[in-house]
């Protein structure tokens, strides 16, 4: 079977051609947030899964769970998914619709990794140093990890920046053994 992201890619296209040429890039954003979170709940993830239950039902669940929410439009997306069982693909077509939306605004995400917390200090000039260098906005995710010992991982994209002190020793060590 193919990739889910090959199977999200030309959904979230789509959606992000009507967001982009109606204006709404944000308010889909959140939409597809929403859609994707309902769509992990163990109890919608159940009917999605079971072939007995038809298509416009499951539609319609989302439907009620987000009650006054959707739009018109994110009804119909949500009917065309269902009817394609395509509706376990939403986390999969929010993630890449989000990366489509970051690259329309000049924003890159980087998955921050720190030995230690943050300060927000420390964060705003890691930040502008990471903006000075991909030339883009960047909207970091932190996280801690003690085990990197000191310093900080970094991940843009497909490209990583590992200044923890973990790789060091790592790097040390395959150096000794060669």
């Amino acid at each position: 079977m193919a990739e889910l992201s090959t199977l999200a890619r030309p959904y979230a296209e789509a959606v992000f051609r009507i967001a982009d040429s109606s204006g709404k890039l944000g308010d889909w954003s959140v939409t597809l947030t929403d859609l994707a979170h309902v769509s992990v709940d163990p109890t919608i993830a159940e009917a999605i899964d079971n072939p007995n239950v038809p298509s416009p039902k499951v539609a319609g669940l989302f439907i009620q769970v987000l009650a006054g929410r959707l739009t018109a439009e994110a009804e119909n997306f949500i009917r065309v998914l269902a009817e394609n069982r395509r509706l376990e693909l939403l986390p999969e077509i929010s993630a890449q619709y989000e990366g489509l939306k970051n690259d329309r605004e000049g924003i890159v995400d980087a998955h921050v990794t720190s030995a230690f917390p943050m300060t927000d200090a420390q964060l705003a000039e890691l930040a502008a140093q990471l903006e000075k260098k991909t030339g883009k906005r960047v909207k970091a995710q932190i996280s801690v990890d003690p085990e990197l010992i000191a310093g900080v991982r970094i991940v843009i994209g497909d490209k990583v920046i590992d200044g923890s002190a973990r790789a060091q020793l790592t790097a040390l060590e395959a150096a000794l053994k060669h």
